[in-house]
């Protein structure tokens, strides 16, 4: 594979931790099954027992992403240099000192520019502060690599920005990673990094996790604090990460999340076996258009049930509580209405009025839209939606529901291209109507959701399958994670591309 040199390469949204919290080292939680590479608890535990030290680590990593970024473009800025020094200089304080990592490139991280995937922000300047979770990130002992490429602002569920180039599936070169955590969830997938930070504001851990073959869970609104506090069903984007391990993910949640006296939530603490309890699983099988994935979405969706009944919980079928098409087509104009004020905002640092100079076709599109709709359009928008959104929470106890199970998306990974920022808008939109019509959902509610990854397709392409709860109810989740993984582990699988 083609090498590139760490000069080349150079030139080619949180959680926070309570102030003054102790960190140690995650309890133990039961190892997952054979995997070719370490994940980060295993990692980090070889670098503490002294078996390899966290420069060792890094280096590996470096090495490693030197060697495929060239084929999978997962990185649109490197700190390599800096993060040498780093570990060079001793193993980071923190329960995972020395794990290299990424951090997606629409936060901020100190040091670095954050560019969001846009030709916009090409000339942006190195961060002078960074997101809360960064800092949690930091004490935890990871190590950051640089930022991870992401499709412009996060907007498309592909990773092909026209700024920094097509992102490729190592499963499948000529398919798209998903997004908007695509460079994250390649590089883990690839075996570069053990874990990598993701952003979620309306699919965008699921959607890179399924098509990548990876665990990713998507926490509730406020589970993870932020900059500022959330509350309402516009603030729809959470972060945590993607891993190839449940007890990772979970970690690095329990890491992470909100102990604040004002948290949203009370702390959960770190989960680290499944439970006993039998759930009863609501199967949600059609998309939100009203229409049947496709037949390998399908099989993966049928195994999963036959999975999660041959484990003992019970399983009924149901139906989205609200009208999904109508749904999808409010939640793309409030999703517009968001792009409006990013592009503002980029425009005014540039000083220039938005062009396809600077931003994408689809993005433009996106503006376009809400200004035909008008201001006055998101009025009945947010009401419809807040409907959707009780008609969601009240899904589960109306029949007693811990968990909904669906497909990620209607189809596997898609060609790239297919749903990338070149499409006419029209037809884009008529697209990701059908391909991205489960997970929005989650989003607007609040609600925790994870992607598992059960199922391969003859073809050697994953294919995820959701489980999702109520607001708060990750506890259930990662116990649930825990049992499918040892039932149906995945960690031994590697991609035809990797380190």
């Amino acid at each position: 594979m083609t090498r590139i040199t760490r000069r080349a390469f150079a030139a080619a949204a949180p959680l926070a931790l309570v102030a003054g919290k102790a960190l140690a080292a995650p309890a133990p939680a039961a190892p997952p099954p054979a995997s070719p590479w370490p994940d980060a608890t295993a990692l980090a535990a070889r670098i503490r027992a002294g078996e390899l030290t966290a420069a060792e680590a890094v280096e590996t990593a470096i090495r490693r992403a030197e060697a495929l970024q060239g084929t999978l473009n997962f990185i649109v800025n490197s700190d390599f240099d800096r993060a040498l020094a780093k570990v060079k200089a001793g193993t980071p304080m923190g329960p995972f000192g020395g794990v290299p990592f990424l951090v997606k490139d629409l936060v901020d991280y100190k040091g670095l520019p954050t560019r969001g995937g846009s030709q916009a922000a090409r000339s942006a300047a190195a961060a002078k502060v960074q997101a809360p979770n960064c800092d949690a990130f930091d004490r935890a002992g990871l190590v950051v690599l640089g930022k991870s490429a992401t499709p412009e602002f996060g907007f498309l569920p592909t990773t092909e920005p026209i700024a920094t180039g097509l992102t490729r599936n190592p499963w499948d070169l000529t398919r798209s990673s998903g997004g908007s955590s695509g460079g994250s969830a390649v590089a883990v997938a690839a075996g570069i990094v053990p874990a990598a930070h993701a952003t979620d504001g309306g699919g965008s851990i699921r959607i890179p996790s399924s098509h990548c073959g990876l665990f990713g869970l998507k926490p509730s609104r406020g589970r993870i604090a932020d900059f500022e506090g959330k509350a309402g069903i516009t603030d729809v984007g959470v972060e945590h990460v993607v891993t190839r391990s449940v007890r990772d993910s979970a970690a690095l949640f329990a890491l992470t999340e909100d102990t604040a006296p004002r948290a949203s939530f009370p702390p959960m603490g770190l989960v680290t076996a499944p439970a006993k309890r039998r759930l009863r699983v609501g199967v949600l099988l059609e998309n939100g258009m009203g229409h049947s994935p496709s037949p390998q979405v399908v099989a993966a969706t049928d195994a999963a049930v036959k999975l999660v009944a041959g484990l003992g919980h019970h399983i009924e079928y149901t139906h989205l509580p609200y009208e999904g098409a109508q749904f999808i087509q409010d939640f793309l104009l409030l999703w517009a209405n968001g792009a409006v004020r990013d592009i503002e905002d980029a425009a005014n640092a540039t000083g220039r009025a938005p062009s396809e100079a600077d931003f994408e076709p689809f993005s433009l599109g996106l503006v376009e839209m809400a200004r035909k709709a008008g201001p006055t359009a998101l009025g009945p928008v947010l009401q419809r939606l807040t409907a959707d959104v009780l008609a969601y929470d009240t899904w589960f106890p109306a029949h007693q529901f811990d968990v909904v199970l669906s497909p990620v998306l209607s189809s596997g990974p898609p060609l790239l291209g297919e749903v990338g920022p070149r499409v006419p808008f029209d037809t884009l939109v008529s697209r990701l109507f059908e391909y991205v019509g489960y997970t929005p959902i989650h989003n607007l509610a609040g609600a925790p959701s994870m992607s598992v990854p059960l199922y391969w397709t003859e073809g050697g392409l994953p294919i995820g399958t959701m489980f999702s709860a109520r607001a708060g109810n990750e506890r259930t989740l990662f116990e649930l994670a825990y049992e499918l993984e040892a039932a149906r582990p995945w960690a031994q699988r590697i991609p035809p591309v990797h380190a």
